[in-house]
């Protein structure tokens, strides 16, 4: 028995049978591009956020009205129902804590138009209200200018830091710093420029402006509306869990919840929301996986179809090769050999059609690419499976024949 025969045999037979090979062949395809892309997409989507969290630093957690990543309306009405945090508990906060290297507050909002004296941006820009240490706590650098200080909030000063995309929509090639941009009717003075960080997810970091955070609460929020962020950062990891604990005290007694209520902030390590992000990600992992299973096992009634039909027509072959000699295991093995050719034929297609477009969608949202090298072997040991597994009983039953019947078989 000879593999290579087995092999050449196999592709004669899908040139012969064209459309139907093609439809078998399309089915093992889908099946294989549906897992690989979904796993391509998800590992690049957990391995940027996990970058883009890991540039804050391990030793910094965050204080949030509701968390950053939810499940279910039920879950989401309960946090709705919280109370807002407050610029008052955030001073009274920040007052409060000792175990702290820095600590922050922000807001933000999207939508917004900034204009210059003769230009004006696409409806889209981020705005953040921040203080003077939020740019610590974000490890947030200014390339050019420089960033707030806590006079400049004391002070109420009409200030803004710039992304580099409104810097070139609005002034192209000049120096920003000490031009006037208009926010709302409200006019700020440019004082700085933040480094560039390109886009992540399809959002571009560099599409915000930065104003001092009593700005923000006064001009873009309405007091109903008011619910800062609380950034923490300490000196060393070690110091986290002591200063979390700390935190939650403090929290809990500004905002005056009792001892048997639940806490009423969520407060998150960017360990925590890595975690709770690959948590969500990998549905979308278990829905390309299982579509793409349905879609194989589809193929393998293809590919068992294919040899059946294939058998029926290699009748008479296959009596002349039993009548000079040839053992039932040598065909058993033959028809097996031709079926897993098959089988990686389509698994191939799907593989490279596979990769290319998870780094074209990739790209386009502006992930780092991550190749899913261990999911392209596990997909080729189940396509050597599927032909296994659904080439068993077309092979035993071309094994099986009676080799004077196959003869006669016209």
């Amino acid at each position: 028995m000879n593999v290579k025969e087995s092999i050449l045999l196999a592709i004669d037979s899908m040139k012969v049978n064209k459309l139907r090979s093609f439809l078998t062949l399309l089915s093992i395809s889908i099946g294989v591009f549906a897992i690989i892309v979904a796993i391509s997409l998800v590992k690049s989507i957990n391995y940027t956020v996990a970058t883009q969290m890991s540039e804050l630093g391990d030793n910094t957690y965050m204080i949030f009205r509701i968390p950053k990543i939810q499940f279910g309306f039920h879950t989401w009405r309960k946090y709705m129902s919280r109370k807002y945090i407050t610029y008052k508990q955030y001073r009274e906060f920040k007052k409060n804590m000792i175990n702290a290297y820095a600590i922050s507050a922000y807001s933000s909002s999207g939508g917004h138009t900034i204009k210059s004296s003769s230009k004006e941006t696409n409806p889209n820009v981020s705005l953040i209200g921040a203080d003077a240490d939020y740019f610590i706590t974000n490890n947030i650098n200014i390339v050019d200018g420089r960033q707030f200080i806590n006079e400049d909030l004391l002070f109420n000063r009409n200030f803004a830091i710039i992304g580099n995309d409104i810097a070139q929509a609005l002034f192209e090639n000049t120096n920003p710093i000490g031009k006037i941009i208009t926010i709302k009717k409200q006019k700020y003075e440019v004082i700085g420029l933040l480094e560039t960080k390109g886009a992540i997810l399809g959002q571009s970091q560099d599409n915000q402006v930065i104003i001092p955070l009593t700005q923000f609460l006064k001009y873009y929020t309405e007091p109903w509306e008011e619910s800062l962020n609380i950034v923490v950062k300490v000196n060393e990891k070690s110091e986290l869990s002591k200063s979390m604990d700390e935190a939650i005290g403090i929290m809990r007694a500004i905002r005056d919840q009792k001892p048997w209520e639940l806490n009423s902030f969520e407060i998150e390590s960017n360990d925590s929301i890595v975690e709770q992000f690959s948590s969500f990600t990998g549905f979308l992992s278990i829905f390309g996986i299982a579509t793409g299973f349905i879609a194989l096992i589809a193929a393998g009634v293809g590919i068992m179809n294919i040899m059946l039909v294939t058998i029926k027509e290699r009748t008479r072959e296959i009596g002349i090769r039993k009548a000079v000699g040839a053992k039932k295991r040598w065909i058993l093995t033959q028809f097996l050999i031709e079926t897993i050719t098959i089988s990686q034929i389509g698994g191939f297609i799907g593989i490279i059609s596979g990769l290319i477009l998870g780094s074209l969608f990739g790209k386009m949202l502006g992930l780092t690419i991550i190749f899913p090298y261990d999911w392209v072997f596990i997909t080729i040991l189940i396509c050597t499976i599927l032909g296994l597994s659904f080439g068993l009983y077309p092979a035993m039953k071309a094994a099986n024949l009676d080799p004077i019947e196959a003869l006669r078989y016209e």
